[in-house]
């Protein structure tokens, strides 16, 4: 059991490895757009940052950026399933994956699989083409079963399980948004706790975009406090674990200190997809401690009666935050307690990096 366990953190490992740099080129280039748009006050009538109004440069870097967002569920399933299957899996991964970020609507908002399910259908791809590789097969159809047979068979039932699943998520992801409509006239703690585990569960996923789009929501109606809650809890995953990585470097590999370095300006713009790399590379440790650190950053901004004007978050949106400060210490309280509580998970549970790497 141990042995399997190790074998595929390895395969999320080496799908890893080559989908950092699309988080990280596409979180770049989306913050600086985005950081440009709030600098000259290119606005929305909701005080969020509209490119369009942006120069024509800008408005080419956030579509690139979005598009290497865009790319990153595929190239990670993709990546996953070649780690277990070698190149005939990368067919049923990539495919797999870029449906899992196809967005399906319903009652007007859209929903995805995301990161989460980029990971699942990467595993079963990667699953379902070793099957295929086992498979028997006649002399003359060798020659071209990892390259037209196995790609085929293994694409075809990867596909349809993830068309079959991407209609009930996103139902599932709308009826969440309505529950917390429900929860906004009872206690503002719970509200802001669950506000906070939704932003951190996926990093910018369907659970993410449905506490999202509920703070934006409430933009409209002059409740500021609902994203204000949320934009602390946006920004904390990625700040926090930077954090990690600078305070205990030894606990992490060369490797995600860079990532780590990514993370934090990413963080300081409000992309939370920033602690996708190690959420992915370590889900059981990692999700858990920024989900905590959200749920603290979200609960402090509400207690505190923070408000924000725009459908964003982070450091960022200072200029159009109520109660600046307490917004500010939100943040840092999440990011402290994230990076405090992964670091004692990893402590506790295996070697420091540095001497895993020399082994």
């Amino acid at each position: 059991m141990k042995a399997m366990l190790q074998k595929h953190k390895q395969y999320l490992l080496t799908g890893v490895s080559y989908v950092i740099p699309f988080i990280a080129c596409g979180g770049i280039l989306i913050a600086l757009s985005l950081a440009y748009c709030f600098q000259f006050h290119l606005l929305n009538d909701h005080g969020g940052p509209d490119v369009t109004k942006a120069p024509w440069f800008v408005q080419q870097m956030f579509t690139i950026g979005v598009t290497a967002f865009t790319l990153f569920p595929a190239v990670l399933a993709g990546f996953v399933s070649y780690g277990m299957a070698n190149k005939p899996g990368l067919v049923p991964g990539f495919i797999g994956g870029f449906i899992a970020g196809m967005p399906q609507t319903v009652d007007g908002r859209s929903a995805s699989a995301g990161f989460l399910g980029a990971i699942i259908i990467g595993l079963v791809a990667g699953h379902i083409t070793n099957f295929l590789k086992k498979l028997p097969a006649p002399a003359m159809f060798r020659p071209v079963m990892p390259i037209i047979i196995i790609p085929i068979l293994s694409a075809l039932p990867v596909g349809l399980l993830i068309l079959a699943l991407d209609m009930p998520i996103a139902t599932v992801m709308v009826s969440l948004g309505h529950q917390l409509e429900s929860l906004q006239n009872g206690s503002q703690i719970l509200l802001a706790m669950v506000l906070g585990a939704m932003i951190a569960f996926d990093m910018g996923g369907p659970v993410n975009k449905a506490a999202f789009f509920f703070g934006a929501a409430m933009i409209e109606q002059h409740n500021y406090a609902i994203m204000g809650a949320c934009a602390a809890a946006i920004c904390t995953p990625p700040l926090g674990l930077a954090l990690a990585t600078l305070l205990a470097r030894k606990r992490w590999t060369e490797e995600q200190r860079e990532s780590g370095l990514a993370a934090l300006g990413m963080g300081l713009i409000g992309i939370t997809e920033g602690a996708i790399p190690f959420a992915a590379a370590d889900p059981f440790r990692v999700i858990p401690s920024i989900m905590l650190g959200s749920m603290v950053a979200a609960t402090v901004a509400m207690l505190g009666g923070v408000g924000d004007h725009a459908p964003h978050g982070g450091p960022i949106v200072l200029p159009v935050i109520d109660h600046r400060l307490v917004y500010i210490c939100a943040i840092v309280a999440g990011a402290v307690v994230t990076a405090v509580v992964i670091n004692l998970l990893k402590t506790f549970t295996e070697k420091p990096a540095a001497a895993a790497e020399k082994a």
